[in-house]
């Protein structure tokens, strides 16, 4: 019999479609849960990802990776749906939309899931364009109340793109009332709060669960971690960037595992370990998962110069 996942991350895994100039474009694997559910498997955690992907080549690519880094595959569902694309044009940061009407992802059903799928949970993440796609994104949330009951620790990381409108703020805001962590960047509350101030945003924000742990990132201005009063600030490590493609995702999967698995670390220090995961993800083209090494390695150099 397999072990029950440990952690479960749930939404979209898609495929992106990046321009490279004139008429030529690449497929990549992606999707911003999916990114996270496969660096939190390469950390180590035995992670599952729920979602529903297509039975076309797109779909086996996704597949595939999910795989390779090691993901319990029993969660993730295969309809007859058109796959989810992401279409990346240029610029920085890069400009996205969607193309997706009926596709595979909304078609995701939490009732064919195995009997015992969430007997070992601890952690659930959620977050990215599943949460403004209905019907996927009430299905979600629903999810995510059911865990939350069950004792599961929920983390939400909304990763805000231009389809989030105002008929996304109710799910925003229940999302973040039932969050134990949040995972949130400047242009993510930019994008969330229009015309607010940034402290201002991030106030708006952490109100709906004072208590909760709240990673800011600030792309080149580091890094801030809250929880309840407490607070903390970083500068990433410097390190040569091939690009920044999944940098965040893979700081809230360094994060997450830093809570999971170390606890008693003080806040300084679990903000160490995103900062470090995130760095590690810069290191090679494209969302990578960060390579567990490089992560320790980088997480112990921001150690010594805290110390």
């Amino acid at each position: 019999m397999v072990d029950a996942p440990f952690m479960l991350c749930a939404g979209e895994a898609l495929t992106d479609m990046i321009h490279q100039g004139d008429e030529r474009w690449v497929s990549r694997v992606g999707g911003s849960t999916w990114n996270v559910a496969r660096a939190l498997a390469v950390l180590g955690e035995p992670t599952a990802f729920a979602g529903a992907i297509s039975r076309d080549r797109f779909g086996d690519a996704l597949w595939a990776a999910s795989e390779a880094a090691g993901l319990d595959m029993r969660l993730l569902q295969r309809v007859d749906r058109a796959p989810l694309l992401a279409v990346v044009e240029g610029g920085e940061p890069p400009r996205y939309f969607f193309i997706g009407d009926d596709s595979a992802d909304l078609h995701f059903d939490p009732s064919a899931l195995p009997a015992g799928a969430f007997d070992g949970l601890r952690w659930a993440h959620f977050g990215g364009i599943s949460l403004a796609r209905e019907p996927l994104a009430a299905t979600l949330v629903a999810l995510a109340r059911t865990l939350k009951a069950r004792g599961v620790s929920i983390s939400f990381d909304p990763n805000y793109r231009n389809l989030m409108d105002a008929r996304y703020t109710p799910t925003l805001e229940a999302m973040a009332t039932l969050a134990d962590l949040i995972k949130v960047s400047d242009d993510d509350l930019r994008g969330l709060f229009p015309g607010m101030g940034l402290d201002d945003a991030l106030a708006r924000l952490r109100a709906f669960n004072p208590g909760a742990y709240c990673l800011l990132t600030r792309g080149g201005q580091g890094a801030s971690l809250f929880h309840g009063d407490e607070r903390c600030h970083a500068l990433a490590p410097k390190v040569a960037v091939v690009d920044t493609v999944g940098a965040g995702d893979a700081s809230a999967a360094g994060l997450l595992h830093s809570l999971a698995r170390h606890p008693q670390r003080p806040l300084q220090a679990h903000l160490h370990a995103a900062l470090a995961a995130g760095s590690a993800a810069c290191l090679q083209a494209g969302a990578t998962p960060p390579p567990p090494a490089a992560m320790h390695q980088l997480f112990e150099l921001l150690e010594g110069e805290a110390s």
